[in-house]
């Protein structure tokens, strides 16, 4: 077996190897003999078959076995002549060439290797942390959110018709071409207007009924709708309105701050000051999160350039692709199919940003371990549960998806990426706390 291996870069390397038909026939033998002493075969005794029958019953998979244990052994020839460890190979190797010729096969590979990143003034790269301004007015109209909130809905004793934001006791029944269908009939049904919770156009034909009135409108189901004996159609709905009932004002007072912090003794200006802390905690993860956080990843990557494992690059290349090409219509799709070299420049065009992101995920990593941030599986199983269930979906079903389809590695990444982006906000974010500062000002 001749082996020739060559680093191209730091993070790749190439490997070319000769592996000869005698070669491959001795490793048949071998894995042959091995099977024979294993194989339970009608008419011989358990471990006694002959290896020309093994052989017969056993036909391509012998060689597939054998010439996956050659491969094997040039990739350790290989990482031996480099000196490479075993946890600096990233991922399979990609195998660019398999030749079986009469007297040998012709093999290369190619290797990818986890880049080796020397993470330095990463602090000075992490953007001032502008501790956001809550407002009394905003506190003021997110207290009284928080009241109306809490306020029950009671009957109207106005007469008056109905209007956005109350609330509609009323029965209905739904028709297709004059004729009822199953599902589009409830009695005392309570809906407040302007929620969305119909089907568009529903909620907007009921404003201004009066209590007792009944009234046919016409609304037209989305072409996504659900249920597909709708989507799409036409129908008609009667309604009978039987109550119109609206929130009872609630006075905004210690008593409601009690009822909020689930104190005795709390006051509302303690509600005050807890809504302003929640407020500003908002602003600061939006903050974190649409602005300082990607422009951290920005700043990164422009700071540390190394060599990156082409095989990663390709990858999160092919990974965009599949994205593109789902977003396209028919006619682009059917273009691409016609014009390989569309395709070929459709993939170039993605390898900017796929390698900026591979770049980023690696800094990542490195800078993760070096800060100590960690994410244990037990979390990240939480999250996709918690997740999942927010979303209505089966968190165990949605757990088994990401398995089988290799994401639950990007997705602790992502988990890390962002609880290390936090940390570094948080740590400048507390030493601008410690520098002397004008005292906030708010607005009334």
């Amino acid at each position: 077996m001749e082996v020739t291996a060559t680093k191209t870069d730091s993070a790749n390397v190439s490997v070319e190897a000769k592996i000869a038909k005698s070669d491959i026939d001795k490793r048949v033998e071998k894995i042959a003999k091995q099977a024979a002493k294993q194989m339970k075969i009608d008419g011989f005794r358990p471990g006694k078959a002959p290896v020309s029958v093994v052989k017969k019953r056993m036909g391509e998979r012998l060689m597939q076995d054998a010439e996956a244990e050659a491969l094997r052994e040039v990739l350790n020839t290989a990482s031996k002549e480099l000196e490479l460890d075993a946890d600096k190979i990233i991922g399979e190797p990609a195998v660019t060439k398999f030749d079986r010729g009469e007297e040998a096969i012709e093999v290369e590979l190619k290797l990818s290797l986890r880049p080796e990143i020397e993470i330095e003034g990463v602090e000075a790269l992490v953007p001032e942390v502008k501790t956001p301004r809550v407002t009394k007015k905003e506190v003021e109209e997110r207290i009284r959110e928080l009241a109306e909130a809490q306020a029950p809905f009671v009957s109207l004793e106005e007469d008056r018709g109905l209007e956005e934001g109350d609330m509609a006791v009323f029965d209905f029944e739904g028709f297709l071409d004059g004729e009822p269908f199953e599902g589009g009939k409830a009695e005392n049904f309570e809906l407040r207007i302007g929620s969305g919770q119909f089907i568009p156009g529903f909620e907007e034909q009921m404003k201004g009924m009066k209590k007792g009135e009944t009234r046919r409108i016409k609304v037209t189901f989305p072409e996504d709708y659900g249920n597909k004996d709708l989507a799409g159609k036409e129908a008609e709905f009667e309604i009978k309105l039987h109550d119109i009932k609206v929130k009872e004002p609630v006075e905004i007072d210690d008593a409601l701050a009690q009822k909020l912090l689930g104190k005795e003794d709390a006051t509302l200006a303690d509600l005050e000051k807890e809504v302003k802390e929640q407020i500003r905690s908002e602003k600061l993860s939006k903050l974190y999160n649409e602005e300082l956080k990607p422009k951290l990843v920005e700043a990164l990557v422009e700071k540390f350039t190394f060599d990156l494992p082409q095989s990663v690059v390709e990858q999160e290349i092919e990974m965009a692709l599949r994205n593109k090409v789902q977003q396209m219509s028919e006619e682009e799709l059917a273009e691409l199919r016609e014009n390989e070299e569309k395709v070929k420049e459709l993939r170039e065009s993605l390898r900017e940003d796929a390698e900026k992101s591979v770049r980023a995920t690696f800094i990542v990593d490195a800078l993760a371990r070096k800060e100590g941030v960690e994410v244990s599986e037990q979390e990240m199983m939480q999250t996709i549960y918690y997740e999942a269930m927010s979303m209505g979906q089966d968190p165990q079903q949605t757990f088994e998806y990401y398995q089988k389809q290799n994401l639950l590695p990007a997705i602790k990444m992502a988990m890390i990426e962002d609880r290390l982006l936090s940390k570094l906000l948080n740590d400048k974010n507390e030493k601008s706390k410690t520098k002397e500062e004008t005292p906030e000002k708010e607005e009334v």
